[in-house]
């Protein structure tokens, strides 16, 4: 045996080559394996982990006020583990040399102590002191953003008066963990933070003295969700209670379940995708490859080794492949998933990563890329020693040909000799060309996956924010407010346009289906906040009846004329019966939309508004942000450029960087895939082209044989690969929409160039080292027949 051990280390040096092209394919799936899942599986122990320790809540429940001797009566409801009565306000920060607005929410904390329910993780400093009514702890993201550190001082303005603030620690919380403002969708750590404050000191700041608005509580084992909410929805109802609701309905927990299921979904779908082009691929490559040594297996046979000794030595050349794949693929998947998973923390907050590769991940990725290996070696390895030693030796016989379409035809006159040969040769190998097709089309079709969404992100927000979301500023009002602010608003400096919203919480009800949002009522034809339809063209809003994004009809089933259930979650808490006059199209956030009056005469009160929308001359904003900070009902103050940096810059780092290193991997799939087609078309045929130089064909017709058949088959797959990639494509799209966005499925003719451009250098490559090859072809060696 200690020959075929020579021979196999021959083997692979002679192949060196082929080898690496073929261990690139593998690594490549294996690579997109690792990431995918090891990223999941880092954020979901890391999430699960952080929750646990620090008594995440189950139930959340706002309300208006509440005296806190009810306390005791909702610690008592059935299920309820820990109970935690709080103080939530809205708060204007002020930051020494920052200059734009910031904005808040106070939480109280038990004075001096950590809360039972939602526990603080201290990064640096400590809780408040408990006889201190001046200290605050504030979150991790906004304290990086500042360079702030305990001791240091903020300016703050609470229910209109101004408090100066003491920092004195530096914190994540569970609940937190997405720290998002009101209506945002991603987080500004500079504009916007999350400070916990003593529970006596807040409560008097804000007029809450002896009473709550905010409830969250732990539920005890086995316990579920449902009749505890109605209990406390029925005890909060009378002091102002907007609906209690789980964790799948906080902000915060909501997109991080979202981002993991995006995940989930990709750890699924490209490894199944990379997996299984590499496999086909790597069944197609192996299986040729071994049959160009027919003659080599012929002479071991006839030295006596028997079909086992041979089917070994085979199955460990293509087992040292698949091992060099993927100890190739582990290593840089490890690494690129290590790098996702804190890209992804620097959104999702948490004290620390659990990062772990599992053996059964590598073992399921070496054993569907070793099957798919040894199912084409076995299958070339059992034709090749199924034929006598002396038949085998041989070259195989010419095949037995006819007169074909190509010799009737004209065409077959105008055409040089070289070129009949490759058209003769492709139509009479219909399934070793057709399988070639589909390899580098599936090569193509990577390549397509890889690139189409870094077009479509662009003409998403291109939609969102050019032709939806056309203000500068939003304000946001601490609570409903006359609609005469509108004009006071005009007259503020730098003030081009105002236009005013009514936002009501509810929860749409549709069966048994149903989804907690809230309407926003708007003027019929806003100018500054755009409705449009699929076609991007604008919607005027109906004097009556709701206006649904298109992904949240389809969620709840319904379509133009049905009735949805609104459950009223502000002020006076009803259910009413509301048509669906239309459905709009918008690529960010899922909401419903209704006229403002029509909204206001729904919640039975006058002409009232949530907050507004601004068109500004940039050159006097920082003027009109001191004016605005000066109105007490003004909460917050959203920068829509902000807002289009933040959305910009979380998609190239989440899902374009994924996206990115996929189109590495495809491009060098697309390459092996050429280049091994290239080889062993080259190593099967250096006979016959040997053939032809001794006939007397120049060494430029020969390389025309080669790389003419190289360079049709390219071409005709080009045309495939998009085909198969838009479908491809089609699905991942569709697999990874999401409440806060949705990529549109868009594939401009530059993505369709691209993947076309990226087969034709890899083509062009490879037909470059077989022409060296060609040009070396020694035709002695070439037309001896083993003896």
């Amino acid at each position: 045996m200690s020959t075929l051990r020579r021979k196999l280390l021959r083997d692979l040096a002679s192949m060196r080559g082929q080898v690496a092209a073929i261990a690139v394919v593998i690594a490549a799936g294996v690579m997109t394996l690792i990431i995918s899942v090891t990223t999941l599986d880092a954020l979901s122990l890391t999430k699960d982990r952080f929750y646990r320790d620090h008594q995440f809540a189950h139930v959340f429940a706002d309300l208006k006020r509440a005296p806190e001797g009810l306390a005791e009566r909702l610690a008592q409801i059935p299920g309820v583990n820990h109970l935690e009565t709080r103080v939530k306000a809205p708060v204007r920060l002020e930051v020494a040399g920052f200059a734009d607005p910031v904005r808040g929410q106070l939480v109280s904390i038990p004075d001096g102590r950590q809360p039972d329910v939602n526990r603080l993780y201290i990064r640096q400093g400590s809780l408040p002191a408990a006889e201190r009514s001046d200290q605050v702890m504030i979150s991790e993201p906004f304290a990086e953003a500042h360079g702030l550190q305990p001791g240091d001082r903020l300016t703050a303005i609470i229910r209109g008066r101004q408090e100066t603030l003491t920092i004195s620690g530096i914190v994540l919380s569970p609940e937190f963990v997405y720290q998002i403002g009101p209506a945002d969708l991603l987080p500004d750590y500079a504009r916007y933070t999350i400070v916990w404050m003593n529970r006596r000191a807040l409560a008097h700041a804000y007029g809450m003295d002896g009473a709550f608005n905010n409830v969250v509580l732990t539920l005890q084992a086995r316990a579920t969700e449902e009749p505890v909410i109605d209990s406390l929805d029925a005890l909060l109802a009378p002091y102002g209670g907007i609906g209690a609701h789980g964790r799948d309905e906080l902000p915060s927990h909501d997109i991080l379940s979202q981002e993991l299921g995006q995940l989930r979904v990709m750890a699924i779908i490209l490894p199944t995708l990379f997996l299984g082009v590499s496999a086909f691929l790597l069944n197609v490559l192996m299986g040729r490859i071994i049959r160009t040594q027919r003659q080599e297996v012929a002479v071991l046979k006839a030295f006596g080794y028997a079909n086992r000794d041979i089917a070994v030595h085979y199955g460990l050349l293509t087992g040292l492949i698949v091992l060099i794949g993927s100890a190739l693929g582990t290593g840089l998947g490890a690494w690129a998933a290590d790098g996702l998973a804190a890209v992804y923390t620097e959104y999702f907050r948490f004290p620390e990563i659990r990062f772990r590769l599992q053996p059964r991940i590598i073992l399921l990725a070496v054993a569907v890329a070793g099957t798919a290996a040894a199912l084409g070696t076995w299958r070339a390895v059992h034709s090749a020693v199924s034929l006598p030693p002396a038949e085998a030796m041989r070259p195989p016989a010419p095949e037995r040909f006819h007169q074909g379409w190509l010799e009737r035809s004209r065409l077959g006159g105008w055409l040089d000799q070289p070129t009949r040969i490759i058209l003769r040769n492709l139509a009479r190998h219909r399934l070793k060309a057709g399988l070639s097709v589909l390899g580098i089309g599936l090569s193509a079709a990577l390549l397509l996956v890889g690139s189409f969404q870094f077009s479509a992100v662009d003409h998403m927000i291109d939609v969102q924010y050019r032709l939806v979301q056309q203000s500068d500023v939003h304000l946001t009002f601490t609570d409903p407010t006359p609609e005469r602010a509108i004009g006071e608003l005009r007259h503020k400096p730098g003030v081009l346009h105002v236009e005013g919203y009514r936002s009501v919480p509810v929860r749409l009800r549709n069966g048994r289906t149903e989804y907690r949002t809230a309407i926003l009522g708007m003027e019929s034809e806003p100018r500054l906040r755009v409705l449009i339809d699929a076609a991007h063209q604008p919607v005027r809003l109906p004097p009556e009846g709701l206006l649904l994004t298109d992904y949240l009809a389809d969620h709840l089933g319904v379509r133009p004329g049905d009735a949805l259930q609104v459950d009223i979650l502000e002020g006076h808490r009803r259910t009413v019966e509301v048509p669906l006059a239309a459905v709009v199209s918008e690529p960010i956030g899922v909401s419903a939309y209704m006229d403002r009056r029509a909204l206001n005469r729904l919640m039975s009160e006058g002409p009232a508004i949530s907050g507004t929308w601004l068109l500004t001359d940039r050159s006097q904003e920082q003027t009109l942000f001191e004016s605005l900070w000066e109105l007490p009902r003004v909460a917050g103050i959203g920068l829509t450029g902000q807002s289009e940096s933040a959305i910009r810059d979380y998609i190239e780092d989440t899902v374009l960087i994924m996206m990115g290193i996929l189109l590495l991997l495809a491009g060098c799939i697309a390459f092996a895939v050429v280049y091994n087609n290239a080889r062993i078309a080259f190593a099967e045929r250096a006979r016959e082209l040997a053939t032809l130089r001794v006939l007397g064909f120049t060494r430029a017709e020969v390389a025309w044989i080669l790389i003419g058949e190289i360079a049709l088959l390219t071409l005709v797959a080009i045309p495939l690969g998009w085909l198969i990639g838009t479908g491809f494509a089609w699905l991942l799209n569709q697999a990874l929409s999401m409440d806060m966005l949705r990529i549109p499925f868009i594939i401009t003719p530059g993505t369709y160039a691209f993947a076309a451009a990226g087969v034709l250098l890899a083509s062009a490559l490879s037909v470059l080292l077989i022409a060296h090859r060609l040009h070396k072809l020694d035709m002695v060696s070439a037309l001896k027949t083993v003896e």
